[in-house]
């Protein structure tokens, strides 16, 4: 299906619009909220996606200020950090000491460009909260657009944005349907907030993201809540994304064949 895309930028606001070209009639929505590196290749890629599954997908960018994206933060920036992680060992993901060692042996600029950008980044996920209202900004937006107005709206997060998807579920009462990809999940006591399905996917490799996961499904079984949940065993974090080292195809492939079906299901009929 040929697809339309553009990037929207205003004072108010940034992000990646996407809806399939040939249809007139509105279409149901979906917001496509971001990993941690911003609205990036592999996130333009998977709005086309949704938007040539049916809908209009519209993916926020939470790392843009004003409309434009700070230097520290801009794609070759990223770029930078992405390598530098990717090359160097495991162990400095979640240990500071190490990470700073592997940095000492990096030339400058490149050492204190990428410790910039690694702690700007590193610091949005203690911040979810504060990026709410920017993606329930974005839900208004995405539902007054002439493409998708009058019709249901769902949103798909991954990493970071799984977490925000959670987050937004329960806090934007007009949300119809709601997915996470290997996000924290919120406070089980929040779940009464919820109204709307949600559907959660795992890496069985991935004890940290895991391990909130029990206390929410039993809080949302509990309140009656639907809370549909897919484990991948030998997955990684960050399996869905074909771009990063952890890509595991079997379980990209079910969890997008799963989507899809959820999303049909809670935002067309």
């Amino acid at each position: 299906m040929p697809v339309k895309s553009e990037w929207l930028s205003s004072r108010d606001r940034s992000g990646f619009l996407a809806y399939p070209e040939n249809v007139r009639t509105p279409l149901p929505s979906v917001l496509v909220i971001q990993e941690v590196w911003g609205v990036d290749a592999h996130i333009e890629d998977v709005t086309r996606r949704i938007a040539a599954s049916g809908y209009v997908a519209y993916a926020p960018d939470l790392l843009c200020e004003n409309g434009e994206k700070p230097a520290k933060v801009s794609s070759s920036r990223i770029a930078l950090v992405q390598d530098f992680l990717n090359t160097a060992p495991p162990s400095i993901w979640m240990d500071p000491a190490a990470r700073e060692a592997e940095l000492q042996k990096l030339p400058e600029p490149r050492r204190t460009q990428i410790r910039e950008t690694y702690q700007h980044l590193f610091t949005l996920p203690a911040k979810l909260p504060a990026l709410v209202p920017v993606l329930r900004d974005a839900f208004r937006f995405v539902q007054e657009r002439p493409e998708s107005r009058g019709q249901k709206t769902g949103c798909v997060g991954f990493c970071m944005g799984g977490g925000l998807t959670a987050l937004l579920a329960c806090e934007e009462p007009e949300l119809s349907a709601a997915a996470i990809f290997y996000g924290n999940s919120p406070d089980p006591a929040s779940a009464k907030n919820i109204a709307c399905p949600v559907i959660g996917f795992y890496a069985g490799n991935d004890p940290r993201i895991n391990a909130g996961v029990p206390a929410f499904a039993d809080a949302m079984h509990a309140q009656g809540k639907l809370f549909e949940e897919h484990t991948y065993d030998g997955a990684y974090h960050a399996f869905f994304n074909d771009t990063g080292g952890r890509y595991e195809v079997n379980a990209a492939r079910d969890s997008w064949a799963r989507l899809l079906t959820f999303f049909g299901h809670h935002l067309v009929t």
